[in-house]
Parts: structure tokens; C-alpha cells; sequence
């Protein structure tokens, strides 16, 4: 132990390794134990990193199986690698600070901070300074890896409550999802005054669910559905479409539930667009282009209208109440659809820029205040 007598360099470097160390530890707290969605540089590099070889990789795919294959790989690699990142970046932190307290050379350090962090203890701290040294970056690794241990039972309990309602969109709205089929289903099998109790009730709670896991689990939006037909986003899709169907192009009694439904949903996707720096406009016209077109909308309004759906005469009045729903979340649905590779489904996915969103290191969080 050299110090007092540290040189100048000596004390820069304690001091860098110092803030380096502080910093990866308030990282991984932000990513795993504040409950809110944080924008952490750190993290989002690391996911970035790895979805560019990712990306690379699923464009050798020859079809979507092939690809969605790949692709189910990539949150999980991701969140594991997380910690080996957090422990790596400790690693070089208090290296410099082992340099400093007068460990070297340099190698010396680096095999003390190796031994201290993953508490091997084949190397031992020379003087009273550096073993507590080597105690902090022990309990720090072992806080590290303790914060993953508790991180994925929370993350895989959200999973499972999201697909349990993806799964049931599949049996109600057919593969791939239709707002279509879900329509004409409920018409014909159980009527439409039960989509308030079975659809557009539980789905606002769904949206409130996934509005909070989807931003605090950064990793959760790109876990794949168990199924490759399956998707959480074009499940949203056909919910929101549906009820947008529902208020506006129906001949039926007003649904509150459903309005609040959609609600909750494009407030829900705004916040998850937040959160990965997915633009979009905050207040949109009803009267602003969405992506679906009018020969689109008339072929389903000719198809309902065809299964015995009971329709509203003015469809030009309906088109218009239809798009002024849609834009709400239109943009960010598609562009989602896209980011997360999400299988096909009509009026989702079939129009998404599959890839090209490219999300910032920090997110525009000015827009949160705009969408409450």
C-alpha cells in the first residue's frame, strides 16, 4: 500500500474505476429492481448488440419458422449474458482500483479482482485497504448474480399471464388472429353482447398489465410466443381492431368497455413506444392516414355484413368512427409488429418495416407526459 504517497495517476485511476464500478451497479438497479420503465444505456447496448447478430443471422433464414426459431433464443441469451456484462465491467473497475491501493503490476491486479469477484480466493489482498477492497467487489458480485436469480421468476410469471390471453385470442380469433373471425365467431357461437364480459373487460386489464411488465422487463417484449403463429403483439392487434370494428361499424347498443378497452390498449403500446424510442405522433387527427385502406375496410365491412353481422346503413359515417379509432395506435402497432418480428396477421404485421426500427440508447421520455 502505496498511498499516502499515491501519484497523481494512481488517484485518477481509484477514482475512475470507482465512478466505472458505481455506475454499472446503479445499471443493473435500474434494469432489475426499480419498478418502472428506466432507460438504461448499458442495457439497451447490450440488446442492441446482440440483436444485430441476431438480425444477421435471420436473414440466412429460408422461411418464418426457420427465423422465429433463431429469434426465440435471443431474450433469454440476452438476459443471461446481462450479468456476465455487469461482472466483466466490475471486473475491469476494481482492477483499476487494486492498481492503485499499489496491486501490480497490472496482471496482479486483474487476478485479485477476478479472485475477490467471483469469490475463488486464490489470490490474496496484501494489506488491510485492499481486503476490504476485495470484500465490497466480493458482496457486489454476489449481489449481481442474486438480482438475476430474483429477476427471472417475476419476468417468467408476466410471461405466462401475457400468453395465457394470446393463447386465447388464438381460439377466438383464429391463426393467423383475425378481428374478422373474432367477430363472426362470437356472432354465430355465443353472440356479441359476450365479448363485453370474455373480451373487452379482461383485455383492459391485459393492456394495464402489459403496459407495466413490457416497460419495468426490458427483455419481455422480444420473448417469443410458445407457438410460432402466436404473437403478443398481433394479439393486441385484433383486440384493439375488434373493438375499433365494434364502436364504430356495428349496428349495435354503445360498449363502453370496449371504448375503454382500446383505450387502455393504445395507451398501453404509447408507453412500450416510449420506452423503446418508437416515434409517433401524440395527438393524432381522425382524420390522419392510417395503413389500412378504404378497399380493405370495405372488403371486412362486406364480410360481416355477408356472415349476418348487423351493420350501420352509413358506411361512410362508419369508415371515418373506424379510422378516427385506429389512429390512435396505428402507428405504433405496426412499427412494433415490425421491431419484435411478429408472424403474420393481416393489418399488422403484413405492413410492418420488419427490422428497420433502430431504437436509441436512451428513450424519448419527453412523450410520456403527451399520452397520459
Amino acid at each position: 500500500m502505496k498511498c499516502p504517497g499515491c501519484t497523481a495517476a494512481e488517484i485518477a485511476a481509484f477514482v475512475a474505476g470507482l465512478i466505472w464500478v458505481v455506475a454499472v451497479f446503479l445499471s443493473a438497479i435500474c434494469t432489475v429492481v426499480v419498478p418502472r420503465g428506466v432507460p438504461v444505456r448499458l442495457t439497451r447496448l447490450v440488446f442492441l448488440a446482440t440483436r444485430r447478430f441476431f438480425a444477421l443471422r435471420s436473414r440466412f433464414a429460408s422461411s418464418y419458422e426457420e427465423r422465429d426459431r433463431a429469434m426465440a433464443l435471443y431474450a433469454p441469451l440476452t438476459l443471461i449474458g446481462l450479468p456476465v456484462v455487469w461482472l466483466a465491467l466490475n471486473l475491469i473497475g476494481f482492477t483499476a482500483m487494486f492498481w492503485a491501493l499499489g496491486v501490480q503490476p497490472l496482471r496482479s491486479a486483474f487476478v485479485t479482482s477476478g479472485s475477490s469477484l467471483l469469490t475463488l480466493g486464490f489470490a490474496r489482498a496484501p494489506d488491510l485497504p485492499t481486503t476490504v477492497l476485495a470484500f465490497v467487489e466480493a458482496v457486489l458480485g454476489l449481489i449481481l448474480l442474486a438480482l438475476l436469480i430474483t429477476y427471472l421468476p417475476s419476468m417468467y410469471g408476466a410471461f405466462a399471464r401475457r400468453e395465457h390471453s394470446v393463447a386465447m385470442v388464438t381460439i377466438q380469433a383464429g391463426s393467423p388472429p383475425t378481428p374478422l373471425e373474432m367477430l363472426t365467431r362470437f356472432n354465430t357461437i355465443k353472440g356479441l353482447d359476450k365479448l363485453e364480459e370474455e373480451v373487452w373487460r379482461p383485455w383492459l386489464d391485459w393492456f394495464v398489465d402489459i403496459e407495466e411488465s413490457h416497460t419495468s422487463f426490458a427483455g419481455l417484449p422480444f420473448f417469443r410466443s410458445p407457438q410460432p403463429d402466436r404473437s403478443w403483439i398481433t394479439a393486441a392487434g385484433v383486440v384493439l381492431d375488434a373493438a375499433a370494428i365494434y364502436a364504430s361499424s356495428l349496428d349495435v347498443p354503445r360498449s363502453p368497455a370496449a371504448e375503454l378497452s382500446m383505450r387502455s390498449g393504445y395507451v398501453a403500446l404509447r408507453r412500450i413506444a416510449d420506452f423503446y424510442g418508437i416515434p409517433y405522433d401524440p395527438d393524432p387527427s381522425p382524420s390522419d392516414p392510417i395503413s389500412i385502406g378504404r378497399e380493405e375496410y370495405d372488403a371486412v365491412y362486406d364480410q360481416l355484413a355477408g356472415a349476418g353481422l348487423p351493420m350501420r346503413a352509413d358506411r361512410e359515417q362508419a369508415w371515418r368512427d373506424f379510422a378516427g379509432w385506429r389512429v390512435n395506435y396505428d402507428t405504433v402497432l405496426v412499427i412494433m409488429a415490425g421491431f419484435v418480428m411478429a408472424p403474420y396477421a393481416p393489418w399488422i404485421s403484413d405492413r410492418s418495416p420488419s427490422g428497420r426500427h433502430r431504437p436509441p440508447l436512451m428513450s424519448r421520455r419527453r412523450r410520456r407526459k403527451l399520452v397520459a
